[in-house]
Formats: structure tokens, C-alpha cells, sequence
């Protein structure tokens, strides 16, 4: 009797038995193409994919590999939506909030004015009702989502002039992250431009740009904006923790064996939990350099927190009234938010605000 017909005959159980062992368990080759939103001269953001792919191809053994390419290599920086919505690759990684010109929602997938934080962002999406929600959004797009990172609240960006007052921002061209802030800032006299992160250095040297914001101290630094513009400001107020996201096409996430399936989620934890403690290691040190390289570092004056917090309640207002899978979702956050903000005056802000003015 040969192999085949005696695997046939006698079984799984029969065949161990008999001492021939078949690789029951051998999973096939995997390949997949991840297409990012940012540069690779990010090793933060970036490096977040490149830290999933590492580790799904150690996990697997090898058998299962992702390849990762910068924006543009493949698809577009703000093209990635649509190659993953179509098939055309399995994932990629992005900030959602680039696409709320598909639907305002996206936003909640990253960040909105005066938002989560970091911590509070991945307790709403782990543990609260965050990322049922979205994955129930992005279903329409053949997505299914998990954390990339988060970057912790943000700068509110580089200026070629003092914004001392809120008149002081009204005509002003300015590079903005995209989603909600961009509405909130129109209200404020701000004319929003979206662009890829790789075109701002040129724009604001020629003057076509008058302001940006991107993320933080270490990225902006490898940017190079404070050569071009000297006022730093803070806090980004539009980005308390803005959360990148992996997209993966629920298509190729079903074809996947079980195995492969929790070797993905893992190593989304791996990156996630990788970029958010490099921004927190890495930017404390940039910002002393930057600080040192003749930086003017200046907070945001109440006056404009306050504007744009007003503005911001009206551009949610006015997206409730016209969704009601928006107002949903907002309102679910705001209340998660409440509790988080209760429980902080007890833990985290009062002990940074002791250690702020503590010898250590």
C-alpha cells in the first residue's frame, strides 16, 4: 500500500500511529503588500509597519511575509483607502482622518478637536465600544482595523508668524492633518490645505504655506520645519492622541488560517505598543535640540483654546444633525471620555501636575 492510499484508508490517527507523520499542521506561503501613508525618513510612524512586518515573518516562521512601501511607492499617500477597499492590496497603514472627505466618521479612527488621549483611545477601542463601532463603519469599505500606534497629544505646529490672538489665525494657510480640525479651523479664518508630509518643507520655504502641524517634537525635527518656521506652538489641542490604524481588507483577514489570523493581531500589538513608547522616548530629547537650535517654543493663549473649542462643539453639532451613525458613535466617545477625565483628576493629572514642580 503506498503513503496516499494508506493516509486514505487508516486516517490522521491511523497514520501516526503507523509512524507516518504528514505535516498536518504546514501552513502555505503567505504573501501580502502593506502600502503606507508616510515616508520612510519617519522612523517612528513608519517604523511601525516595518516593526509588523518583522514580526509577523518571526512569527510565522517566515512562512507568512508582508512587504511594506512608503507612500507613493505603490499607491498614493491618500490612495490607500481605495487600494485596500479594492483589493488591489491586502493592508496598509494610514491616519483615518485623511479620508473624511469619503465620510466625516473616519476621524474617529485617529483623532477629533479636543479628543482622547493616547491611553484613553486605546481604552475606548480595546475595552469600550471604539473599535466595534468603527470595524461596523469600515465594513463598507472592506475594512476590519487595529491599532498602528499612537503618537500621544500632539504640537499644535510650526508658524512663520506669532499667533498672539485668534485674528491673528484668520487667512491663514496652513497644513492640516485633515478630518474635523480642518472644519474647526475654517471657523476660526484658517484656510486648510491637506498634503502629504513629504511636500510641507517646500511649501512653507516658498511661502505658499503660512503654518503646519504634524505631529510632534521628533518627527517635525527630521521635517526639518524649524528652519522655515520658527513659532512652535501648544498643544495640539485638534490631536490629544492621534491613532494611526493598520486597514486590512476583510477579504484577505477571512482567507487567512486561524494561526495566521492571531499572528496578525499580535504583531499589530507589537507595533502599536513600539511607536507609541518611541514617540514618548524620542521627544523630550528632540524638543531640548529644537529648543537649543533657536526655536521659539510658545502656548496657545485661552482665547484661542476657547475659539476652538466653540467651533469645534458647532462642527460636531452639525454633523450629528445630518448623521446619526456620526452621532452615534461621537456620543459614545464623549460619554467614555467623561469617565476617563473623572478618573485622571485622580491619578495622572494630579501626579504630573505634583512631578512638573518636583526636584527629581
Amino acid at each position: 500500500m503506498d503513503r496516499r492510499s494508506l493516509i486514505k484508508h487508516a486516517g490522521v490517527a491511523g497514520v501516526l500511529s503507523a509512524g507516518v507523520a504528514p505535516a498536518v499542521h504546514a501552513q502555505a506561503a503567505v504573501r501580502w503588500r502593506m502600502a503606507s501613508s508616510f515616508p520612510k525618513s519617519l522612523p517612528t510612524i513608519f517604523g511601525s509597519a516595518e516593526k509588523f512586518s518583522e514580526t509577523v515573518k518571526a512569527l510565522s516562521g517566515g512562512k507568512f511575509e508582508v512587504s511594506v512601501h512608503a507612500a507613493g511607492e505603490l499607491v498614493p499617500a491618500f490612495g490607500v483607502v481605495d487600494a485596500v477597499q479594492n483589493d488591489t492590496l491586502e493592508m496598509a497603514q494610514t491616519a483615518p482622518y485623511y479620508f473624511t472627505g469619503k465620510d466625516p466618521i473616519f476621524a474617529f479612527g485617529c483623532a477629533v478637536p479636543f479628543g482622547l488621549t493616547a491611553r484613553h483611545m486605546d481604552a475606548w477601542m480595546e475595552h469600550g465600544n471604539g473599535r466595534k463601532l468603527m470595524d461596523e463603519f469600515y465594513a463598507k469599505f472592506n475594512i476590519i482595523s487595529m491599532s498602528a500606534g499612537n503618537t500621544g497629544t500632539q504640537m499644535g505646529g510650526w508658524y512663520r508668524k506669532q499667533i498672539k490672538t485668534v485674528a491673528d489665525l484668520k487667512g491663514l494657510k496652513m497644513r492640516l492633518g485633515g478630518g474635523l480640525f480642518g472644519e474647526t479651523m475654517a471657523k476660526l479664518g484658517v484656510v486648510a490645505q491637506n498634503m502629504p508630509a513629504g511636500e510641507v518643507y517646500q511649501a512653507l520655504e516658498k511661502g505658499t504655506l503660512d503654518a503646519t502641524e504634524f505631529v510632534g517634537p521628533f518627527d517635525d525635527e527630521k521635517l526639518g520645519f524649524h528652519k522655515v518656521a520658527p513659532f512652535y506652538y501648544y498643544p495640539g489641542w485638534w490631536e490629544g492622541g492621534a491613532e494611526l490604524e493598520f486597514f486590512i481588507s476583510k477579504k484577505a483577514f477571512a482567507a487567512l488560517s486561524a494561526e495566521n489570523k492571531a499572528i496578525v493581531r499580535a504583531a499589530g500589538a507589537v507595533a502599536a505598543r513600539d511607536m507609541t513608547a518611541k514617540y514618548d522616548a524620542e521627544n523630550p530629547l528632540a524638543l531640548k535640540r529644537l529648543v537649543g537650535a533657536g526655536t521659539k517654543l510658545m502656548p496657545f493663549g485661552k482665547d484661542v483654546m476657547e475659539a476652538g473649542f466653540k467651533a469645534a462643539k458647532e462642527v460636531f453639532a452639525a454633523h450629528e444633525a445630518k448623521s446619526p451613525e456620526f452621532k452615534k458613535i461621537h456620543q459614545d466617545m464623549r460619554a467614555f471620555q467623561r469617565d476617563q477625565i473623572l478618573w485622571s483628576r485622580f491619578s495622572e493629572w494630579r501626579y504630573d501636575s505634583f512631578m512638573t514642580t518636583a526636584k527629581v
